[in-house]
């Protein structure tokens, strides 16, 4: 299982950018996918599950904002992210899942990407 992110970078608040994940080694249709982040000095936390059945569900923090979506044919998820503020500065990984299951209120992950640096600056 590979997966592999793009499209982090530097924008100003209240930008937008679009993170893409490709997906290899694995049947990605049948894959729940989804994106967590982690900021420097804290936990890693959720962010947003796209489903097989190309349903979607988003941390409250996400919701409104970002938009978790798949191209199964091209075996890549997306992440847009519109309304960027500077506490969404973090490294954002793409993550699939056989099987979604949620633990503690979030959704765990069985496979990670290397992860892409979002930066937000004020």
């Amino acid at each position: 299982v590979r997966l592999v992110e793009s499209g982090g970078g530097l924008v100003q608040a209240g930008g937008s950018l679009t993170l893409s994940c490709t997906a290899s080694g694995f049947t990605h249709t049948r894959y729940g996918m989804g994106w967590a982040r982690q900021a420097p000095g804290k936990r890693r936390e959720w962010v947003a599950a796209v489903f097989s059945d190309l349903s979607t569900d988003y941390a409250d923090f996400a919701k409104g904002r970002f938009t978790a979506s798949r191209d199964n044919s091209k075996s890549t998820a997306y992440l847009q992210m519109n309304s960027l503020e500077p506490g969404d500065t973090a490294v954002y990984y793409c993550a699939a899942v056989n099987t979604p299951r949620i633990v503690n209120g979030e959704y765990e992950y069985d496979y990670w990407g290397q992860g892409t640096q979002v930066t937000v600056s004020s």
